[in-house]
C-alpha cells in the first residue's frame, strides 16, 4: 500500500454533486481531494434543468453566465406537448417560451436555465480543477472506509495501476449515487418504494424538430391505449434526445427491449432517421436516507434521496446540500463550528428532501392520470372527446411541475437547531407560490441593490447583520463583540434603502453563509447566546 494521502475533506463521487462539493470548499479555502472511479466524461447524461435556487449557487461561484452560455438555444420553445406521438394526434399543448423570452422572477436574480450535464459535467470539471485548494483524481475507485474520533481513513485502488491508495481525511462525504459504496459502509439505511420501472433511450437525430407536426417542445408526453407510456425530453436542442419508457420489470427487460421500435411509435413515421446512442433500464423510485451522517461520515445528493425526475429536483435537491454543509465543515475545520453543526445538516436538510420526493412523486402520478384511454388513437368523435377530456387533464395536473417556485427557493429550515424562533407563524408552504419572508430558517430575500447588486450577493463568506436602521449602532457593536469573541466570521451590513427594508421586515436580520436566516429582532438580546445557537455549539 502506498504512502497515505492527508486532505481535510475526501469526496467520494465526481457527478455534478461532488464536482460542486469540491467547487464550494475550494471558495471557502477548504483543500479536498475528490475521487471517481471514471475518467470525468458522460456517456448518458440525466440532468437538464438547472432550477433557481442552484443558478443562485452558481451566481456566487461565478458561474451562472457560463451555464447561461452552454450551447443550449436560447429560442427554443420550451412548451409542453401532449400527443400520442409527434406525427399523430394532440391531445393538449401547454405553452411556455424559450429561455429567451422567459422573465427573470422577481423574487430572485437567476432564472432557471436548461443545460444538460453533457455540457455541464465539463462546466464544473472545469471549475473544480480550476480551485487552487481542490485535488481531483479520476480513476480512482472507492474501496472501503474506517473511521475513528479524529478522522476517516479510506482506501481507493488506482486503476491505472491497480495499487491501493490510503487517504486520511477529517471528514468524508459520499457523493456517490443512488448506489453509494459510502453509504453501505457506513450502515445506513435507504427507506421508501419503488414507483415504476423505466428504460432511458438517448438517440441522435438531427433535424428531428422539423419532421413532425407537433411543433418545438421541452417534452412530449405520449398517450396510447394503454395509457401513458413515454416521454421525450429535449437534451441539445437539436440532434440529442431522450426517450423514457415506462413499463414493467420483465418488459424493461433489454434483452427483449428493442429501443428502435419504440422511437418509431414515438416519432410515428418509419422513415425519420435516428441513431440510438444508449438504452439503460432503471428504477424510478422515492428513497431518502434514514439519517445523513454517521461519525465524520455524510451523504450529500442522491447518495441520500431518489425521487422521480419527473419537475428536475434531484440534482437540485443535491446542490442545496452543497450549500448547507459546505460552511459547516468550514467552520468545523476552522475550529468555529460547535458540535451541532454537523448534525444540524441532517435536521435541516433531510426534511426538504422528503418534500422534493413528495414533489416529484405527484407529478409522475399526474402523468398516469389518464382514466379510460383505451380510444385515444381512434378517428372518431369519442376518440376526439377521450383526448380533449386526457388532454386538459393531464395539462392541468402536470403545470405544477413547471410552475415550482415555491419549492425551488420556498424552502425553509423550520426545526434548526441552529436557528432561533421568534414565534412567528410561518408563510404558506406552496409548491408553485414563494412568499418571501426574514422568518427564521428562510432563505434571505432578494432584492436589487442601488449598485446594481442583488442582497443575495451580500452572502457567503461570513455572518451579515443586515441593519436597517442606523440608530442602532450599538446592537450592531454588540454582536461584532460577541462573533470575534468566538473567531466566527462575520460583518454587518447598514441598508439605506426603503425596499430592502420592507423586505426584511425587521431592523435587524442575520443571514447565514449560506443565505439563510438565523435570527432577526428590533435589539440585540444576549448576542452571546445567538452566537453559540448559531455557530452550533449549544
Amino acid at each position: 500500500m502506498g504512502t497515505e494521502i492527508k486532505t481535510p475533506v475526501l469526496i467520494v463521487g465526481g457527478g455534478p454533486i461532488g464536482l460542486s462539493m469540491a467547487i464550494e470548499l475550494g471558495w471557502r479555502g477548504i483543500e479536498s481531494i475528490l475521487v471517481d472511479e471514471g475518467d470525468g466524461t458522460i456517456e448518458h447524461p440525466r440532468t437538464g434543468l438547472i432550477a433557481v435556487r442552484t443558478m443562485e449557487l452558481f451566481r456566487r461561484w461565478g458561474l451562472a453566465q457560463r451555464v447561461r452560455e452552454c450551447g443550449f438555444p436560447d429560442d427554443y420553445d420550451l412548451s409542453m406537448v401532449f400527443c400520442t406521438s409527434l406525427n399523430g394526434l394532440m391531445l393538449d399543448r401547454e405553452n411556455y417560451p424559450s429561455m429567451r423570452e422567459a422573465p427573470t422572477p422577481p423574487e430572485t436574480p437567476e432564472k432557471k436555465q436548461r443545460c444538460p450535464q453533457l455540457w455541464l459535467q465539463p462546466i464544473l470539471t472545469d471549475a473544480a480543477r480550476a480551485e487552487r485548494k481542490a485535488k481531483l483524481l479520476f480513476k480512482h475507485r472507492f474501496v472501503s472506509l474506517q473511521q475513528d474520533d479524529q478522522g476517516v481513513t479510506a482506501v481507493v485502488t488506482d486503476l491505472n495501476t491497480g495499487k491501493p491508495v490510503p487517504i486520511r481525511a477529517d471528514y468524508l462525504l459520499g457523493c456517490d449515487g443512488a448506489t453509494s459504496q459510502v453509504r453501505e459502509q457506513v450502515g445506513i439505511r435507504m427507506e421508501g418504494r419503488l414507483l415504476s420501472y423505466s428504460v432511458n433511450v438517448l438517440i441522435r437525430a438531427p433535424g428531428l424538430v422539423h419532421k413532425h407536426k407537433m411543433g418545438p417542445a421541452e417534452r412530449y408526453l405520449f398517450v396510447g391505449p394503454e395509457g401513458t407510456w413515454g416521454n421525450l425530453t429535449v437534451v441539445d436542442g437539436n440532434d440529442i434526445w431522450r426517450l423514457t419508457v415506462l413499463g414493467s420489470e420483465e418488459k424493461m427487460d433489454l434483452k427483449n427491449f428493442d429501443p428502435a421500435a419504440w422511437v418509431r411509435r414515438a416519432i410515428g413515421r418509419d422513415d425519420v432517421e435516428f441513431v440510438v446512442d444508449s438504452a439503460i433500464p432503471w428504477r424510478r423510485s422515492e428513497m431518502l436516507a434514514d439519517r445523513y451522517c454517521e461519525g465524520r461520515v455524510a451523504l450529500v445528493g442522491d447518495s441520500a434521496h431518489t425521487m422521480s425526475p419527473t419537475g428536475g429536483m434531484g440534482m437540485n435537491t443535491g446542490a442545496q446540500e452543497v450549500l448547507d454543509i459546505g460552511w459547516k465543515l468550514e467552520g468545523l475545520l476552522n475550529g468555529w463550528g460547535g458540535p451541532t453543526l454537523l448534525r444540524s445538516y441532517e435536521a435541516e436538510r433531510q426534511p426538504v428532501a422528503q418534500r422534493n420526493i413528495g414533489f416529484s412523486t405527484q407529478n409522475f402520478r399526474a402523468w398516469q392520470d389518464t382514466p379510460s384511454p383505451a380510444a385515444v388513437c381512434d378517428l372518431t368523435p369519442e376518440g376526439e372527446k377521450v383526448r380533449e377530456d386526457l388532454g386538459k387533464r393531464l395539462r392541468e395536473s402536470t403545470r405544477v411541475e413547471w410552475e415550482s417556485l415555491g419549492l425551488q427557493i420556498g424552502h425553509r429550515y423550520e426545526k434548526s437547531p441552529i436557528c432561533v424562533p421568534d414565534g412567528t407563524p410561518p408563510t404558506p408552504d406552496d409548491y408553485s407560490t414563494y412568499v418571501p419572508t426574514t422568518r427564521p430558517g428562510s432563505r434571505a430575500p432578494h432584492v436589487w441593490l442601488e449598485d446594481g447588486r442583488s442582497t443575495l450577493d451580500l452572502f457567503g463568506r461570513d455572518f451579515v447583520l443586515m441593519c436597517f436602521d442606523k440608530r442602532l449602532q450599538a446592537e450592531t457593536d454588540a454582536f461584532a463583540r460577541a462573533f470575534a469573541a468566538k473567531d466566527v466570521p462575520f460583518r454587518t451590513e447598514h441598508i439605506e434603502q426603503a425596499d430592502v427594508a420592507t423586505a426584511y421586515e425587521v431592523p435587524l436580520v442575520l443571514v447565514r453563509p449560506d443565505g439563510h436566516v438565523a435570527w432577526r429582532g428590533s435589539r440585540a438580546e444576549a448576542p452571546g447566546a445567538v452566537v453559540d445557537t448559531v455557530r452550533g455549539a449549544v
